[in-house]
């Protein structure tokens, strides 16, 4: 059994993936509290499901491209079969999780979007450093920058664990209404980062808070 806070049928925002038709199964519960989370509704509640009911109800929107998030799905022990079960129907899935829990077990055919967490989160010691050790060439690394302390950060891990060759993209998300784009943009030029700006594209189609 599962605790879904969501499962939802819209556009995707984020990752390489941005722009394309996508369900969303967000998952209920967390055990970070990043300073610019967006989701702090899906600490709590949500509703039990198992895990043949998750993929019915995925499979009734007729969209092939799924992502599996959170707050933090690889809480639960039973996303990992939820995974292997989605991927075995034939669809693309994309996991979100925030890089302090170990990755290994997520299975193969999974598009892993790991985020490694920068120090204005408030979060950035819980990161589990082994998950760049062990990084796809289909996976995806993100970082959720706040300030010039959080792109230097970023910047540093990126070179460290030599990320562009190692994984799909490593993606620099400005916080937004924070960080101008801008602005990050031209760190990146300046620096001439082998990094992707990701921009939420969800909330310039639709108000933030939506």
């Amino acid at each position: 059994m599962l605790t879904i806070s969501e499962i939802f049928h819209s556009i995707q925002g984020e990752s390489s993936y941005a722009g394309l038709p996508c369900v969303f199964v967000r998952l209920t519960g967390c055990d970070l509290r990043c300073s610019w989370c967006d989701t702090p509704y899906a600490f709590t509640g949500g509703t039990k499901m198992s895990v043949d009911d998750v993929v019915a109800a995925v499979e009734r929107t007729g969209c092939r491209l799924v992502e599996i998030t959170g707050c933090e799905p690889l809480l639960q022990a039973d996303v990992y079969a939820l995974m292997a079960t989605l991927r075995e129907a034939g669809l693309t899935v994309l996991l979100e999780t925030g890089g302090h829990i170990p990755i290994d077990r997520v299975p193969a055919g999974i598009v892993r979007i790991v985020d490694v967490k920068c120090p204005a989160s408030g979060e950035s010691e819980r990161t589990h450093w082994p998950n760049l050790e062990q990084l796809r060439r289909t996976d995806e690394v993100k970082f959720v920058i706040q300030d010039r302390a959080d792109y230097d950060f970023a910047t540093r891990i990126v070179e460290r664990y030599h990320l562009p060759g190692k994984c799909a993209e490593v993606l620099f998300s400005p916080v937004h209404g924070v960080l101008p784009p801008a602005e990050l943009s031209r760190w990146i030029l300046a620096d001439r980062l082998p990094v992707r700006l990701q921009l939420q594209v969800h909330k310039h189609i639709w108000p933030p808070d939506t």
